[in-house]
C-alpha cells in the first residue's frame, strides 16, 4: 500500500470525529516502536457506536486504497483493533480503555492530535 501513513492517520481521525468517537488520540510512535508509525485510540459509548466507528473507518480508508490487514476483538469485548500496518486503530469502551491504558504504555510516543 502506497498511502502515506500520516495521511491515512489523519483520514481515520477525521472519520472517528465525524462518527463522534470520544477522546480521540493520535500518537506518532515511529521513535518508540517498529511495528507501526501511528496508533489511533478512541472511545465508543456503546456497541452500536463501536460498530459504526469500525465500519466507517474501514470504508473511508478502503475508499482511499488502504487495505485492512487484520481485525481483532469484538464489540462485545469492548475492544476492536483495526491493523493497517503503518496505522493501528483501537476502538475501546471507556472501561476497556482505562484497563488497557495504551496512552500510558505508549507514553513515549508523540501526541499528534487529541480531540476530547
Amino acid at each position: 500500500d502506497n498511502l502515506d501513513s500520516s495521511i491515512l492517520a489523519r483520514k481515520a481521525v477525521d472519520t472517528a470525529s465525524f462518527v463522534q468517537a470520544s477522546d480521540i488520540l493520535l500518537l506518532d510512535i515511529r521513535t518508540v516502536a517498529s511495528f507501526a508509525d501511528y496508533l489511533l485510540i478512541m472511545s465508543a459509548q456503546n456497541i452500536r457506536q463501536m460498530d459504526a466507528l469500525a465500519e466507517e473507518i474501514t470504508w473511508s480508508l478502503k475508499k482511499d486504497g488502504a487495505k485492512l490487514h487484520h481485525l481483532e476483538g469484538t464489540t462485545d469485548s469492548g475492544w476492536l483493533l483495526l491493523d493497517y500496518l503503518d496505522l493501528v486503530v483501537h476502538v475501546f469502551s471507556p472501561e476497556q480503555r482505562a484497563f488497557y491504558d495504551l496512552e500510558g504504555l505508549w507514553g513515549g510516543g508523540r501526541s499528534v492530535v487529541r480531540i476530547q
